[in-house]
């Protein structure tokens, strides 16, 4: 098993909804989204067995403590071993959750039998996707993602970060219909971080960002749509 860890959040009740959690961040991803605040856990690299080894020991200490466990990133599914990582996790007695982008849809459709829980990163519509994450292909790599999870019937969060270098405020709420119109109930729109980009140019201020009163009108409007949104900063 070699798994590149990048960090761990021993407790969390933010990264999966309503559980205490712990998050495993594994190293690589193979976007460039100008907005990230994790570049440090860009580059691939080969993880080494004591690593995963390090945290199963961990996991064993937190039986009956937490609830879940969540792999984030990076990219998770970059990992070929994140499938046999899982089942180790669930055979621990903890529920699984993942943060991904979709941009590896075979493997997150393998993954899904395992998952207790996603959460889908959407960065933009359509070909803007491959614009904000600065990889071309990808938007139609995350449709089958999106749509492997749409039919598993496993419970699902879509969430877009928002820099207002990438959007105008027009572009969200089509992003948002138009995931709605797909069939996502849950969906969070998520204010970027300016600090610490991958890009030093989405750390500079905005002139179109928009106002307190203008973010919370969309949501009034989109509310709607979803059986639960989420404006989160």
């Amino acid at each position: 098993m070699r798994l590149p860890i990048a960090g761990l959040v021993p407790m969390t009740t933010l990264d999966y909804p309503n559980h205490l959690a712990c998050v495993v961040f594994l190293q690589g991803c193979p976007l460039r989204c100008g907005y990230c605040h994790n570049p440090n856990m860009i580059p691939p690299r080969r993880g080494e067995p004591q690593e995963w080894q390090a945290i199963l020991e961990f996991l064993s200490t937190r039986q009956g403590l937490l609830e879940a466990v969540v792999f984030s990133g990076g990219e998770p599914t970059l990992n070929a071993d994140l499938s046999d990582a899982v089942k180790e996790v669930k055979a621990l007695g903890f529920e699984v959750g993942l943060h991904t982008a979709g941009p590896y849809p075979d493997r997150l459709t393998q993954l899904l039998p395992h998952l207790d829980w996603v959460g889908l990163d959407v960065k933009g519509r359509g070909k803007a996707f491959d614009r904000i994450c600065g990889r071309p292909g990808i938007w139609q790599l995350h449709a089958r993602s999106l749509e492997a999870l749409l039919d598993s019937g496993l419970n699902f969060e879509c969430r877009t970060t928002i820099h207002w270098k990438d959007f105008q405020l027009a572009d969200v709420e089509r992003l948002a219909l138009s995931l709605a119109d797909c069939g996502v109930r849950h969906y969070a729109l998520q204010v970027a971080r300016s600090e610490q980009c991958f890009d030093p140019t989405y750390s500079q201020p905005v002139a179109n960002t928009p106002s307190t009163a203008q973010m919370n009108a969309l949501v009034s409007r989109l509310k709607p749509h979803f059986d639960q949104l989420e404006l989160r900063h």
